[in-house]
């Protein structure tokens, strides 16, 4: 069931963190831009309830069963996920109510830090949910989506992706364009 939040309950939650969902053996992360409030409320990565991720994970098949994180992700979702090899994290770990709300600085920053997770980690595959953030964060105002060169310097051998942004605020974007976009990567990392 959803939980409801009024505005002043949500503000709350600004500048709140959620930690990274990852465990040994992930094979593909995915990385958000930030967290929101809603997110940084239920401890629970693109929780929104109209953030296309879960859904988008389902029909490609990257998940077998359906995510409903809303009113927070449970303790067997979390399970599910790291045992398909699948991870979360965010470029900027603050939480705002909207992406557009970071600096260039905390982009920047962020970005430093996930190229150390990543190494640290070595998944096969990194997916970043946003160009316009990868943009900013790694100093590539022309990267397109899809895989991007290799930069073993930077990310290990890790293939990286930069895939839709599934956030509401996306309007373009399906569920069924966003699963397609997904399993690229999936497929990339083995897990699908």
């Amino acid at each position: 069931m959803t939980r409801r939040f009024t505005r002043a309950e949500l503000e709350s939650f600004r500048d709140a963190t959620v930690p990274d969902l990852v465990a040994p053996g992930v094979r593909l992360l995915f990385v958000g831009i930030n967290p929101g409030l809603w997110t940084a409320a239920t401890q629970t990565h693109f929780a929104h309830p109209v953030n296309r991720f879960y859904p988008a994970l389902h029909a490609a098949g990257i998940v077998e069963r359906r995510i409903d994180p809303a009113a927070g992700m449970t303790d067997e979702d979390r399970a599910h996920l790291l045992a398909r090899g699948i991870g979360i994290s965010n470029v900027v770990h603050r939480a705002t109510a909207r992406a557009d709300e970071l600096s260039k600085a905390e982009l920047v920053e962020g970005g430093r830090r996930l190229q150390a997770l990543v190494r640290s980690l070595r998944p096969a595959v990194v997916a970043v949910a946003g160009i316009t953030a990868y943009r900013a964060a790694f100093g590539l105002p022309k990267a397109t989506a899809g895989r991007q060169p290799a930069d073993h310097a930077a990310w290990g051998d890790a293939q990286v992706w930069v895939v839709p942004n599934p956030s509401g605020l996306n309007a373009h974007e399906t569920v069924a364009s966003l699963a397609a976009a997904y399993a690229e990567p999936a497929r990339a990392a083995g897990v699908i």
